[in-house]
């Protein structure tokens, strides 16, 4: 029976007849090959472009490789729990509206206003990655000295570069879901190539005096790194730091993870696959494999071209080092133009899905009633427009105007805390509604899905104290504004007082078998 209050649950078959509302449907259009480039296109490029150089030489070292192994693991442990849900409850939202069906509507708001920052903070992060790699290439083609962003002082700036792609794909996420993903295969195909050229070519310039040590010796307290700045696992053990040995393995493995968020952005647009329950999981497993074999391929790369110490931060002028700089040191610029182009593109697409994933949770809140509900209404195209561009504006003002840093580590706490609901929620909906037909079944679920809570726990204690302080703020602040408007414009909750803007409403359904 469903609950009462914070813990009232949304059946799976509401959820599923609540998409034939004709006011908010979404249009099928999407195939499984769609959606695994939605998550190719969305996890190649964060993390091979922006954080394999600089977790290799602030953090792991030549270990990197192991890190985004451990990171992959927990990923593949999570991407199983994601793919039973996403193939019995095929309706956008993904952890969200999983969360609704087991336990409840309090736990389903925050899990979404988490992903809210997930993704928001997710996709205004690599728009400040594009906007580098915009500056370098104007560099090449005009000069030194060509700037994308304007300082306006007090740690803020003007980032016009951001602003730019960001503006454009907002344009192109109104249009249509699938010209989206006909966008994402041909840029998807172009970074690819660049990521395959990276290692071949870089396979020529590899000294394997540069994998010695291949877990660096840790750094001892008073090294620049504050209580606050260092792991939570490191600080509850006594380490002095989390740069470098063991805790930096661990905190390495912890940030990658932000390179493997694309395949929960896949079963966000379930609703809109023509064939979700087969689709969606092959989706997931399609794009996690792929990236997985490429990220190991050019870390492994990297760092044996380029000593480690080179791609530290405080190396040279303290900037953020990338792939393009393993190739410049070995005096191959070249090289590094070609890559500054790819990852160009390749970053174009990561912040599209980004988007494209934060609008489908804001539209599935919304169209529950837990937020405004005209952010559920789709245009004539079958996209949810209104929601579309007031997430383009969140974006636009998070990457035009506020600094980039620490926003990697947000984006981690976020998405493992919607991995341990979700990996949670297949064994709730087990326990609860076992006549529910799966399209796909985890194997040996009470194994694999509690050895996925631990993971990603301990993932998520790997990652700063201040990134856990940001998050308990921000988790704040969502029970404030659910308490505040959405538990009192809860369609759910209007159902089950058989009032809705004051006319009767229909108690749902109970549920009933396949």
């Amino acid at each position: 029976m469903p609950g009462t209050g914070l813990w009232r649950t949304k059946s799976i078959e509401q959820s599923i007849s609540d998409t034939d509302d004709p006011e908010t449907k979404l249009r099928r259009n999407l195939s499984a090959w769609d959606l695994t480039v939605f998550g190719v296109a969305v996890v190649i490029g964060a993390g091979i472009f922006t954080l394999t150089a600089r977790t290799a030489g602030d953090f792991a070292g030549p270990s990197v490789s192991v890190a985004f192994v451990i990171a992959a693991i927990a990923c593949a442990l999570a991407a199983l729990c994601y793919a039973e849900f996403a193939s019995t409850v095929p309706v956008a939202g993904s952890a969200y509206t999983f969360s609704y069906a087991t336990f409840g509507e309090f736990m389903a708001w925050i899990i979404g206003w988490d992903l809210i920052l997930e993704l928001a903070v997710g996709a205004a992060a690599v728009a400040k990655g594009w906007s580098s790699y915009l500056q370098t290439v104007l560099e090449y083609i005009f000069g030194k000295g060509t700037k994308t962003s304007i300082d306006l002082g007090g740690g803020f700036g003007f980032d016009w570069g951001a602003l730019i792609v960001v503006l454009a794909l907002v344009t192109l996420l109104v249009i249509g879901t699938k010209l989206s993903s006909r966008f994402s295969m041909v840029i998807t195909g172009i970074k690819v190539a660049v990521v395959l050229f990276v290692v071949i070519l870089g396979i020529f310039y590899i000294k394997s005096s540069n994998y010695t040590p291949f877990i660096p010796e840790g750094k001892p307290a008073g090294s620049g790194e504050s209580g606050v700045d260092q792991s939570l696992f490191s600080l509850i053990a006594g380490g002095g730091s989390s740069s470098f040995g063991i805790f930096g393995l661990l905190a390495g493995a912890s940030i990658v993870f932000f390179a493997f968020i694309g395949f929960d952005i896949v079963a966000t647009t379930a609703e809109e696959t023509r064939n979700p329950q087969r689709a969606v999981p092959r989706g997931i497993f399609g794009s996690l494999a792929i990236v997985t074999v490429l990220y190991v391929a050019v870390s492994l790369v990297v760092v044996g071209m380029t000593p480690y110490t080179d791609l530290s931060t405080s190396a040279g002028d303290g900037s953020h080092k990338t792939l393009a700089t393993a190739f410049s040191a070995n005096g191959v610029d070249w090289a590094a133009n070609v890559i500054s182009f790819g990852a160009l593109a390749g970053l174009t697409t990561v912040v599209m899905v980004l988007m494209l994933g934060q609008v489908r949770i804001i539209f599935a809140m919304s169209r529950d009633g837990l937020m405004p509900r005209s952010l559920a209404k789709t245009s004539d195209r079958g996209t949810p427009k209104r929601a579309t561009l007031v997430v383009g504006g969140l974006v636009a003002a998070g990457a035009t105007f506020f600094p980039a840093d620490k926003l990697e580590e947000m984006v981690n706490v976020g998405t493992l805390f919607a991995f341990i609901l979700v990996s949670a929620g297949v064994l709730v909906l087990r326990k609860t509604r076992p006549d529910l037909t799966r399209a796909f079944r985890v194997p040996a679920v009470w194994v694999i899905a509690p050895l996925a809570i631990l993971a990603c726990l301990w993932l998520m204690l790997n990652l700063t104290v201040l990134t856990w302080l940001r998050f308990v703020v921000w988790m704040v602040i969502g029970v404030v504004i659910y308490f505040a408007y959405s538990r009192r414009h809860s369609l759910l909750g209007k159902r089950q007082a058989g009032v809705e803007k004051g006319g009767v409403v229909a108690e749902p359904a109970p549920p009933v078998a396949d």
